[in-house]
């Protein structure tokens, strides 16, 4: 008997601290002290300002179609191009000094300058050099997608969305979600800033994420999940796979106590 309630005990504690809790496993988790309140998502107040490695799509238009045709890019070689190609052979890449090269225009500094502040740039460059008020030309000027990397726990790899807001939320979906051996409680974001590279760290399971600057991504984030301490142990991410793992194991040592003090 006493041996079967050490075993027992044994048992719990092992499970306990085993198996992976949903509370570990559930996203954007509402406080049970404050389940009526109204959550605020906090959108990012602060446009995003073009790095080194973006791409842009920039397009002009006018009442006459055949005079902005020079200023829009189209790479007859590579008609059949599709989506992320396309813009790879059309996108304008910002090159290590910060500058696009435009047909005609030749190169355009862009570095830390908004979308907005970017297609004002060359409207304002082709009105005073190439065309009159009259020509009624339209400029727009994108992010070709948002595109970022995803390591560790999660689909690793690169990917594109083309929208101009991602959630992290959207971007985990997108990569095909977190494994249930991945930390949602601390995922990392390394983040590109003109004067290098930083971490930020967020909480998915807690609901307060959605108010963090960091719920959206921007263009080549790497997310990082990293693993919880189950997976290392082997020990299984429900309470029947730990279960059964521990019971394989204390019948091993069993049997293995029983063969030598019988010796």
């Amino acid at each position: 008997m006493p041996r079967f309630l050490v075993f027992l005990v044994l048992t719990l504690v092992l499970l306990s601290t085993s198996c992976i809790s949903t509370k570990k496993l559930s996203y954007l988790q509402e406080d049970k002290a404050s389940i009526d309140s109204i959550v605020e998502v906090h959108r990012l107040n602060k446009p995003y300002r073009i790095q080194i490695g973006d791409l842009l799509s920039i397009r002009v238009k006018a009442l006459d179609q055949d005079i902005v045709g020079m200023f829009n890019p189209i790479d007859e070689g590579n008609a059949n191009a599709t989506g992320e190609e396309r813009m790879y052979y059309d996108g304008f890449s910002v090159d290590e000094h910060g500058n696009i090269r435009v047909p005609t225009l030749g190169e355009v500094n862009v570095m830390g300058y908004t979308v907005e502040e970017i297609r004002e740039q060359i409207e304002e460059r082709l009105l005073s050099e190439y065309f009159k008020q009259e020509a009624n030309i339209f400029v727009t000027v994108k992010l070709a997608g948002i595109r970022y990397t995803t390591i560790g726990e999660i689909g690793a790899g690169s990917n594109v969305l083309y929208k101009e807001r991602v959630t992290i939320m959207e971007a985990i979906a997108n990569a095909g979600g977190i494994s249930d051996v991945g930390n949602r409680e601390d995922v990392k974001i390394l983040r590109q800033y003109p004067h290098g590279e930083e971490v930020h760290h967020i909480d998915l399971t807690n609901l307060d994420a959605v108010k963090s600057e960091y719920y959206y991504i921007q263009p080549n984030d790497l997310i990082i999940v990293d693993p919880l301490p189950q997976k290392s142990l082997g020990s299984g991410t429900t309470g029947l796979e730990s279960f059964r793992t521990i019971a394989t194991v204390v019948s091993l040592l069993s049997t293995s106590i029983l063969l030598f003090t019988r010796l």
